[in-house]
C-alpha cells in the first residue's frame, strides 16, 4: 500500500509528461521543477494569504498551467518541428533557472506543510494501519488520472488534440486552433505535475530539489509505458511504485536502481514500451 502511494505519484507525473510528449512532441525535462513549485506555490498561499490545502489543491494547478502556457507561447513554440534535443536543452535549461531562483529565495533546508486536520490519523485495513492523507492521496491521484484519460479519448476535444497530433495541417483546415490547442495541452500537463506537488507537499519537506529526486524516474516510467501512452503512463507508475515498495522491503539497495533495471529489461523484450505502438 505504501508502494501503491508513490506509485500514484508517479501515475500523475507520468501522465502530465505523457501528454506533453505525446501531443506537443516537447521532451519536458522541467517537469520535476513545475512539481517543486506546486508544493512551494501550496506552502506560500498557506504562509502568507492563509487559503489552506483544500483551495490550494485547485487553485496551484491552475496557476502553474497559467505559467506553462506562457512558457509554451514564448518560448516553447519558437522550437517546434526541431529536434527534439532542442526541447530538452531548453527545458533543462529551465530546470537550472526554477531551482536556482527558488533555492535563492528561500534556501534547500525544506519546509514542513501540515496535512488538514480532518485528514490526520490512520485507518486500519486490517492488514496494516494506513495514514488517513495516504490514502485521500491515492484516491485524488486515480480520479484525476482517470479524469484525464476519459477527456483525452472519450470527448471531442480529446479527438480534436488527437487530431492535431497525427495530422496538425489537415485539423487546422477545418477550423481548429491547433496552436492554442497546443497552448492548452503543455498547461494542463504542467497543471497535472503542480497537482502532485500539492499532494506531494504534507508527505515531503518543500524544497527545491524535491521535483529533481523524480523527474528522471518519472521519465524511466514513461518509457516503460510508451512515449506518449496514456494509459501507459498511469498503469505503469502505479506497477512501479509496487514494485520500488517491495524492493525497499527485501532489497534496500536496490530500490533506488529497480525501475531502471525494469526498463532495460522493457526495452530489450519491446523497444516501443509496454503500450506503445511499434513503428512499422
Amino acid at each position: 500500500m505504501l508502494g501503491v502511494v508513490n506509485g500514484a505519484f508517479y501515475a500523475v507525473l507520468s501522465l502530465g509528461l505523457a501528454i506533453i510528449f505525446g501531443i506537443v512532441k516537447i521532451v519536458n525535462f522541467a517537469h520535476g521543477a513545475f512539481f517543486m513549485a506546486g508544493a512551494f506555490i501550496a506552502f506560500l498561499l498557506g504562509r502568507h494569504l492563509g487559503i489552506g490545502y483544500w483551495p490550494s489543491l485547485i487553485i496551484v494547478p491552475l496557476v502553474v498551467a497559467g505559467i506553462g502556457m506562457v512558457v509554451e507561447r514564448l518560448l516553447l513554440r519558437r522550437i517546434y518541428g526541431l529536434d527534439p534535443i532542442y526541447g530538452l536543452l531548453l527545458t533543462f535549461g529551465m530546470v537550472l533557472v526554477i531551482e536556482g531562483g527558488f533555492r535563492i529565495a528561500f534556501g534547500s533546508s525544506g519546509y514542513p506543510y501540515a496535512a488538514p486536520d480532518q485528514l490526520r490519523g490512520a485507518t486500519n485495513l486490517g492488514f496494516m494501519v494506513m495514514p488517513n492523507y495516504r490514502l485521500v492521496v491515492i484516491v485524488s491521484a486515480l480520479f484525476v488520472c482517470a479524469v484525464t484519460w476519459f477527456v483525452i479519448e472519450r470527448t471531442s476535444i480529446g479527438a480534436k488534440l488527437r487530431a492535431a497530433t497525427e495530422k496538425a495541417e489537415l485539423t487546422q483546415a477545418f477550423g481548429v486552433n491547433v496552436p492554442l490547442l497546443l497552448t492548452l495541452t503543455y498547461g494542463a500537463g504542467v497543471g497535472l505535475a503542480a497537482f502532485a506537488g500539492v499532494l506531494a507537499a504534507p508527505i515531503q519537506h518543500v524544497n527545491p530539489s524535491m521535483g529533481s529526486e523524480l523527474v528522471i524516474i518519472v521519465f524511466a516510467i514513461v518509457v516503460i509505458g510508451g512515449l506518449g501512452s496514456i494509459s501507459g503512463a498511469v498503469f505503469t507508475g502505479l506497477m512501479l511504485g509496487v514494485v520500488e515498495g517491495l524492493t525497499k522491503v527485501f532489497y534496500a539497495e536496490g530500490s533506488t536502481t529497480i525501475v531502471f533495471l525494469v526498463m532495460a529489461l522493457v526495452l530489450l523484450v519491446r523497444p516501443a514500451g509496454l503500450f506503445g505502438r511499434e513503428e512499422s
